[in-house]
């Protein structure tokens, strides 16, 4: 047995301002850059397939990163991983301010992502060392959840204001000083936590991969998660390049998308206790699903604006907090001997689905329309192989069946005197059918029951 991980001598607050910058950098590297989106293919001298397809990379890596750095950080630490990952971060965003060719601004965004992903899963993994049995790791997943709910409100309008301030390039310098200040901070006070000697044990990810439940729920986040993706991949065409807004009006509008997830979001404990993990993910696919169709109306029937393409994403938005509530504990509930494991292939195979089913969407699809995006979230939705509907219908099926086998023995005379326990239920039933009377004729003794 390994021996415990080292204690942070740290307070709670030293250590979330210690850790939480790195969680926030790479969620932040997506959403400030927004706003310029449009921009890019101008600036760069290229198409708006390759300026997607920063997006893209940006997303398969921080996915990638889970299965790549996971085994890296388990056998060199965390420290290393992380000080590592937040300068090539820091690097790759200047190199990113200085490009002015596609080439140039690729390679960096890519590096930027695996930067962005070892210093993520380094923090998530010192999380996990030093505060797996105590009681203020409930607190910091609390708070790192509700920190990464503003980055989509507030990044975007960053983005903007330092666009409009001091141009195109601001972005990624503050970027890089962001991540460099971080990197100094940990370097100063960011000590290992890997547990001594750490059981190097092989885990096989076929048991994950056999498991029904694990593809229902991650198809299910894939959705939701994809939805969003496709979402800010094609809002700064639609509403900037088509609807005329500002830099700084579709930073707003898009901010207001987060802001409802926000607040449906202090609704989760609420409605996952009511409606269990397959009622809550089957209403997330029908949210998407609404969504959608609103989405196609607008394109067919208005013209690009905040009624026609933002007011549908609010309902979708409603959707991606019911499902993303809990796809982790229903992909993951049969696996807490591999948790590891089941977890690093659980974010993995969505990164993979949503940056290539996302990207192809954008692509193929006009991606200044909200064709994209309804048809994305409603192929995924209504898939037959998709989560939700599918997940849904087979407990509903199952009670039906037991219903119906339960009825026809108790009201067959064969079968309820054979069996036992149907005998009290059959006398009760008797009983009260006899108090009461019909009513003009009819007998509505079959009524009570």
């Amino acid at each position: 047995m390994s021996p415990k991980p080292p204690v942070w001598a740290y307070s709670l607050p030293t250590a979330l301002l210690l850790m939480a910058p790195f969680d926030i950098l790479a969620s932040l590297a997506m959403d400030i850059y927004l706003p310029i989106v449009p921009a890019m293919p101008g600036i760069l001298g290229t198409s708006p397939a390759v300026v997607q397809l920063t997006l893209s990379l940006y997303m398969l890596m921080l996915g990638l990163g889970q299965i790549i750095f996971g085994p890296i950080s388990d056998r060199i630490g965390r420290r290393p991983v992380l000080v590592s990952g937040a300068i090539l971060f820091a690097a790759a965003s200047f190199c990113l301010a200085a490009s002015s060719t596609a080439v140039p601004f690729v390679v960096p965004r890519f590096l930027q992502a695996v930067g962005a992903s070892a210093a993520m899963l380094a923090t998530f993994a010192t999380v996990r060392d030093v505060y797996a049995d105590r009681p203020e790791s409930v607190v910091i997943y609390s708070l790192f959840s509700s920190m990464l709910a503003f980055v989509p409100a507030l990044g975007p309008i960053a983005g903007a204001l330092l666009a409009d301030s001091f141009g195109w390039r601001s972005i990624f310098v503050a970027l890089g000083i962001l991540a460099v200040l971080a990197a100094l901070h940990a370097l100063l006070r960011w000590h290992e936590t890997r547990p001594i000697r750490a059981a190097m044990s092989r885990r096989s990810f076929l048991p994950v991969l056999r498991s029904l439940s694990f593809w229902t729920y991650t198809l299910g986040f894939s959705a939701a998660m994809g939805t969003f993706f496709v979402f800010f991949s094609t809002a700064p065409r639609v509403l900037i390049d088509r609807a005329g807004y500002s830099e700084l009006e579709f930073s707003l509008a898009f901010a207001t998308a987060a802001v409802v997830m926000i607040i449906t979001t202090r609704f989760a404990k609420r409605f996952v206790a009511r409606w269990g993990n397959s009622g809550s993910l089957a209403r997330g696919m029908a949210m998407l699903l609404l969504g959608a169709g609103l989405l196609s109306m607008g394109q067919v029937f208005g013209i690009p604006s905040f009624w026609t393409f933002i007011v549908p994403m609010w309902v979708m938005a409603i959707g991606i907090v019911f499902t993303v509530s809990v796809t982790a504990n229903g992909a993951l509930e049969k696996f807490g001997d591999i948790a590891g494991s089941a977890v690093a292939l659980h974010f993995c195979v969505q990164s993979l689905i949503v940056s290539i089913g996302g990207t192809l969407a954008v692509i193929r699809l006009q991606g200044d329309t909200a064709w994209p995006l309804a048809t994305f979230s409603s192929t995924m939705a209504f898939s037959p192989d998709c989560p939700g509907m599918v997940a849904s219908s087979r407990p509903s099926a199952d009670l039906i069946q037991r219903g119906v086998g339960r009825y026809a023995r108790l009201h067959c005379p064969s079968q309820r005197d054979q069996d036992p326990q149907l005998q009290p239920i059959f006398s009760r039933s008797q009983s009260r059918k006899a108090s009461i009377p019909g009513v003009g004729g009819l007998d509505l003794s079959h009524v009570s029951q």
